[in-house]
């Protein structure tokens, strides 16, 4: 279900709703593509079926337009990791496959990654970082479910270490390239020791 701003959602009709979700794929393309900067009302017009002038009726602020295309990004990439949870019973498999998948997903598509750090640091400077806390929240929370199957002590600290473990990762992988079983190794110390 689309997330609406408060107060919006009465007042759009149906064809209203999908026009918006339509300009939110396409700020999505938009952001994955060309990054923060490359997100414009013209590239989002350019990359999907509505005119500027349609983003600017549907969104009066492109920084709401960008935070549903940003929660839109992490809703799809956590669905991703849910779907690799479920192929596994075993939950160290189960968490090592997440694990890998999260890594190899911005090993596959780096601007995403590039997109979702320089959303946090514009967010951060406008000092408007609740969307931004959301969807952080929401990969905790499946890293500390993962982490509780298998029985490790304070899951939720152990949790947010990972989160930053994995941040970092993502950066570094971009610059050096090391194979998972390397990054798995430093996992174990940081989550299973």
């Amino acid at each position: 279900m689309a997330v609406l701003p408060p107060g919006r959602r009465n007042r759009l009709s149906p064809n209203q709703l999908a026009k918006q979700e339509q300009i939110v794929d396409a700020a999505r393309r938009v952001l994955v593509r060309d990054g923060l900067a490359g997100c414009t009302a013209r590239a989002i017009a350019a990359e999907g079926p509505l005119t500027k002038s349609a983003i600017h009726y549907y969104f009066s602020d492109i920084d709401l337009l960008i935070d549903r295309a940003m929660a839109a990004l992490v809703t799809d990439f956590l669905t991703g990791l849910r779907l690799v949870a479920d192929k596994y019973d075993d939950p160290r498999e189960r968490l090592w496959a997440v694990l890998e998948s999260y890594l190899g997903t911005f090993a596959e598509h780096p601007n995403a990654a590039f997109a979702w750090f320089e959303y946090w640091v514009a967010v951060g400077r406008a000092d408007n970082v609740q969307a931004a806390e959301v969807t952080l929240r929401s990969v905790i929370e499946l890293l500390t479910d993962l982490l509780d199957d298998v029985g490790i002590d304070d899951p939720r600290a152990r949790a947010r270490a990972l989160q930053s473990y994995l941040l970092g990762a993502v950066v570094q992988q971009h610059v050096r390239r090391r194979p998972f079983a390397v990054l798995r190794e430093e996992i174990e110390l940081l989550c299973l020791a």
